[in-house]
C-alpha cells in the first residue's frame, strides 16, 4: 500500500521542521484555524520518478511539487491492536495572533518566559520559537482522538480474557471508527477537504485489526482524492520521539517495548533502521500483562500499571528470579522463562487469582506485592543489560550518536524510565522519552510519522473512490522495521521467518538503489 520511494536529503527536511513547528490541530473551543491548502493535482501520481531522485537538483523539483510553503496537514489513524486511535498533525508555521494566544495563556504567570516567548518573535529566532512552543501548547491543545467508548470496551475485553482476543477486538474497532476520526476532525475544526494526506499503520499487528484502520483510511483517502502512507507501527513509536524532542537528529538508538514488541535499533535516518535486537519469544508486555493476571490485579487498564502501582509495596529482592539470558552475548531478549519463574512462585504461595487484591488478606497481599517488586526487578534488570550491549555497539557503528529514546507502552513505566536512565547516564548519552499519552499506540505518532514521509515523496496515490468491499489489502502483520545486525542474529529468532515481509528498510534501500540504475 505504501510507495517506498528513494530517500531524499534528511538533514534539508530536518531543517525546514525546525523552522516550521508542527503542532496537534485538535484545538476545542479556543480559536478556529482557517488553512488554506491547494488540493494535490492527480498529475503529481502520473510518474513517482519525475520528481523522486537523490540529486540536489530533482530535491528542489520535489519541494516545487510538494509545495515548498504549503501547509501539511495529515491525518493519522492507528487500529493495529487494542487501541482505535486518530489524530491531526500539521506542519504550518501558525499565525502570529495565535502564537501570541497560546503563549499568553500558558505563559500568564510566568512572565520571563513570555518576554522570552515574544524576543523569539520578534528577532525572528524560529528555533527557539520552536522549543518555547512545544513547551506552551499542550495546555490547549489534545493530542489524538481516543473516544471514551473504545477504552470501556477495551477495558472489558482485558479484564475478560486476561489480553488482547483479536476477533472482539476487530468489532470493537469497526463500533467505534467513525466516531473516533470525526472527532479528531472536529476538535481540529477540520474537514477532509483540508487534509494533505492521509496516513494509516499497516503493520506489524493484528490483521483484523489492521484492516480496520485501513479501509476507514482508503475511503477517506478515496473519496476525497488524498494520498495515502502506509506506517510502520514501530517506526511512528519510534519517530513521535522526534515530534517532542527537537534536538533529536539521526542517527540515534530507540529501545521499543510494548505488550507484543522488545526491539532495540539504531536510527541512521529516516527509513534505515538497524536492528540490534528483538525478543525471540515473549514481550516484556506480555511478562507483566500475564503476571498482574496470575497475581490476581485489575486488568480494566491493562497490567503493566497494576504490576506498577503493586510492586511500589514490595521488597523487590525478596524472589529470587534469575535474569534471563545472561549467558548470551548478544542484544536480544526472552521473557518467557521468567513469565514460568513467576507462576512457580505464585502457586508456592498458593495465591488465588480468583481474589481480588483488595478481599486479600494483609499476609497475602504482602505476598502479592513482594512478587510484583522482584519480577518488575529482574524484568527491567533485563533491559538494563541488553540496552548497555546495544549502545556499544550502536556506538562502534555510528560514534556520533547522543541519544537513546525509549517508547512503546511500557515507557510509560516510571521505575522502567529511571533505571534506563542511569544507562544512559554511564554510556554519556541522553534519554529521549514521549510523554505516556503518545508511548501507548495513539493517532499522533501515526499521523507524524507520514508527515515525515510525505515530505519525502514516500505515499501512494488516491484509492479508487468507490471500492469494494472484498478488495485486497496491503496489510503486513509480520513486518521486520530493519535489517538485523549480524552480532546480533538470533537462530531462534531467525527459524520464524514464514509469512514475513521483508522489512522496511530493505524495501526502501531497493527501491533507490532500482531509481539509482533506471537513472544512469
Amino acid at each position: 500500500m505504501v510507495s517506498l520511494l528513494p530517500n531524499l536529503s534528511s538533514p534539508i527536511s530536518r531543517v525546514r521542521l525546525l523552522w516550521r513547528p508542527s503542532i496537534h490541530l485538535t484545538f476545542k473551543a479556543t480559536s478556529k484555524l482557517q488553512l488554506h491548502n491547494k488540493a494535490v493535482k492527480p498529475q503529481l501520481f502520473k510518474s513517482f520518478s519525475a520528481y523522486c531522485s537523490t540529486s540536489a537538483s530533482n530535491v528542489q523539483t520535489q519541494n516545487q511539487i510538494l509545495g515548498e510553503n504549503e501547509n501539511l496537514v495529515v491525518l493519522g489513524i492507528e487500529t493495529s491492536c487494542d487501541d482505535t486511535a486518530a489524530a491531526v498533525v500539521t506542519s504550518l508555521l501558525v499565525s502570529l495572533k495565535l502564537l501570541l494566544l497560546i503563549a499568553m495563556v500558558k505563559f500568564s504567570a510566568k512572565l520571563s518566559l513570555l518576554r522570552e516567548f515574544l524576543n523569539a518573535l520578534k528577532n525572528s529566532n524560529f528555533e527557539k520559537l520552536s522549543k518555547l512552543y512545544y513547551f506552551c501548547v499542550p495546555t490547549l491543545c489534545g493530542l489524538s482522538s481516543n473516544l471514551e467508548v473504545p477504552y470501556i470496551i477495551k477495558a472489558e475485553l482485558l479484564a475478560r480474557y486476561g489480553g488482547v482476543a483479536p476477533k472482539m477486538a476487530e468489532e470493537a474497532h469497526a463500533l467505534v471508527i467513525d466516531q473516533v476520526v470525526q472527532e479528531a476532525l472536529d476538535k481540529a475544526n477540520l474537514t477532509e477537504k483540508d487534509l494533505t494526506a492521509v496516513a494509516v499503520t499497516i503493520g506489524p499487528g493484528l490483521s483484523l485489526c489492521l484492516r480496520i484502520g485501513v479501509r476507514k483510511a482508503r475511503s477517506i483517502a478515496g473519496s476525497h482524492n488524498l494520498p495515502l502512507v502506509g506506517v510502520h507501527h514501530m517506526e511512528a513509536h519510534t519517530l513521535v520521539a522526534r515530534l517532542v524532542e527537537r534536538e533529536l537528529q539521526f542517527p540515534f538508538m530507540a529501545l521499543l517495548v510494548s505488550g507484543g514488541h522488545n526491539l532495540l535499533i539504531l536510527a541512521r535516518d529516516l527509513g534505515d533502521y538497524i536492528q540490534l535486537g528483538t525478543t525471540i519469544d515473549d514481550a516484556i508486555g506480555e511478562a507483566y500483562d500475564k503476571t498482574a493476571k496470575w497475581l490476581g490485579l485489575d486488568l480494566r487498564r491493562s497490567g503493566g500499571p497494576a504490576v506498577e502501582e503493586l510492586a511500589q509495596e514490595g521488597d523487590a529482592k525478596s524472589v529470587k528470579f534469575k535474569v534471563p539470558m545472561k549467558q548470551h552475548k548478544d542484544c536480544n531478549f526472552s521473557y518467557a522463562g521468567l513469565k514460568t519463574q513467576v507462576r512457580l512462585a505464585i502457586e508456592a504461595k498458593r495465591i488465588n487469582a480468583g481474589i481480588s487484591l483488595a478481599s486479600s488478606s494483609d499476609e497475602e497481599r504482602q505476598a502479592r506485592a513482594d512478587i510484583a517488586a522482584s519480577f518488575q526487578r529482574v524484568a527491567v534488570l533485563h533491559l538494563e543489560e541488553k540496552c548497555e550491549r546495544a549502545i556499544e555497539w550502536g556506538l562502534n557503528i555510528e560514534p556520533s550518536i547522543n541519544h537513546l529514546v525509549v517508547s512503546g507502552g511500557v515507557a510509560s513505566n516510571k521505575y522502567v524510565r529511571a533505571r534506563l536512565d542511569e544507562v544512559v547516564k554511564r554510556k554519556g548519552l541522553k534519554l529521549v522519552c514521549p510523554p505516556p499519552s503518545l508511548c501507548t499506540d495513539n493517532g499522533v505518532m501515526v499521523a507524524w510519522t507520514g508527515l515525515e514521509h510525505f515530505r519525502l515523496g514516500r505515499f501512494d496515490p488516491p484509492p479508487p473512490a468507490h471500492e469494494p468491499e472484498d478488495a485486497v489489502l496491503d496489510l503486513r502483520p509480520r513486518w521486520p522495521l530493519g535489517e538485523e545486525y549480524a552480532e546480533g542474529k538470533s537462530e531462534a529468532r531467525s527459524m520464524r521467518t514464514a509469512r514475513v515481509h521483508p522489512s522496511l528498510t530493505s524495501l526502501i534501500k531497493a527501491s533507490i538503489k532500482q531509481e539509482s540504475q533506471s537513472a544512469i
